[in-house]
């Protein structure tokens, strides 16, 4: 039977017995019911491909207070590296799904992901590398480098003053990281049709794109990534923001422009700067120039909390991509090399 086959089975029956009940006995039998049938499909949602919320509930009880612990030490220590935790997720998983392939390290007779010009400014593995040694001392060879790094983005998402919410555990770490891979990482001069489509091929929505660009109230740019605007005289850009981004890239490539006015707060300022022809990335801005995901940036901009739940919605659905089970992966005892 498939895995919806139980859940419907239980509904005819359940309303077969209604039928033949007195109408108190029909009301209190139909909220039980609904209750019990939104419990079931939790528990399915929830364990997609195996993924499981209380994954390691048993077998290492202290994963995740380990990795919130390990994260809030890291952040208060260096709050920037918030941003960095979250794109390195975002970089994990469009790639080859959400098995840490990221982190692994490049060697003799093969570079891995990491070393690809698109991923050199990433930030962060030390914050992994330390979460997952105490984690092996805790509970060796149980928790996987996939799950931490998934659990390390979420927890720097509420460090940094954004929404908590629960993701599944049980992913297993993949055994293939090479620069070749790359390619499919999502370059900053993307319009507003391409994200939708690149996105869409991993199965998100216009409304997820938008949503999972508002990471970008967090960090900086380097002006490697934006300074095309400037020579070309992009008329999406405002003058007088053009003439910061200017000023940012006469010191060179590598200097840095915050995304947005409060580049270590997670809130909705990213989409106020959107409306405001101040988005610092071609691709950013062009969520606003587009008639398909203007509503979605005003609409973020002016709720913050709308925004807050739609993108941990589209988190836990990114933090799902592609996984891999005990057949694909492993759970590696360094994340940065196979076992």
């Amino acid at each position: 039977m498939s895995r919806g086959g139980p859940i419907l089975v239980y509904i005819y029956i359940t309303v077969g017995r209604l039928f033949t009940m007195g109408d108190n006995e029909m009301v209190m039998a139909n909220l039980l019911s609904v209750i019990m049938l939104m419990h079931a499909i939790v528990a399915l949602s929830s364990n997609v491909r195996g993924l499981s919320k209380n994954y390691y509930m048993k077998s290492c009880p202290n994963a995740e207070q380990i990795v919130k612990n390990s994260v809030s030490t890291a952040l208060q220590a260096d709050p920037t590296l918030a941003a960095g935790l979250i794109r390195m997720l975002f970089h994990d998983c469009f790639i080859e799904g959400c098995d840490a392939s990221i982190l692994l390290d490049s060697t003799n007779d093969n570079t891995a992901e990491k070393d690809s010009p698109g991923n050199l400014s990433l930030r962060g593995y030390e914050i992994i590398d330390d979460t997952k040694q105490e984690i092996e001392n805790t509970c060796p060879g149980v928790v996987s480098c996939a799950d931490i790094l998934a659990m390390a983005a979420r927890d720097a998402v509420f460090w940094a003053g954004g929404p908590f919410y629960q993701i599944p555990k049980g992913r297993f770490d993949g055994k293939r990281s090479k620069i070749e891979d790359t390619k499919n990482l999502l370059p900053p001069s993307f319009n507003a049709s391409q994200l939708i489509q690149a996105f869409g091929q991993r199965g998100f929505s216009p409304k997820d794109v938008v949503a999972l660009s508002g990471a970008h109230t967090l960090g900086v740019a380097r002006c490697s990534s934006f300074k095309a605007r400037l020579i070309t005289l992009d008329s999406s850009v405002d003058s007088s923001f053009a003439n910061t981004l200017s000023k940012t890239c006469s010191a060179g490539d590598n200097a840095e422009q915050p995304l947005d006015a409060t580049r270590n707060d997670f809130d909705n300022a990213y989409f106020n700067a959107l409306q405001m022809k101040s988005g610092v990335l071609f691709s950013d801005q062009a969520l606003f120039n587009s008639p398909v995901t203007r509503n979605l940036v005003n609409g973020y901009a002016l709720n913050q909390t709308k925004f807050f739940f739609d993108f941990q919605k589209a988190m836990r659905k990114m933090s799902k991509l592609n996984v891999k089970n005990s057949s694909q992966g492993e759970v590696r005892k360094h994340c940065r090399c196979l076992n």
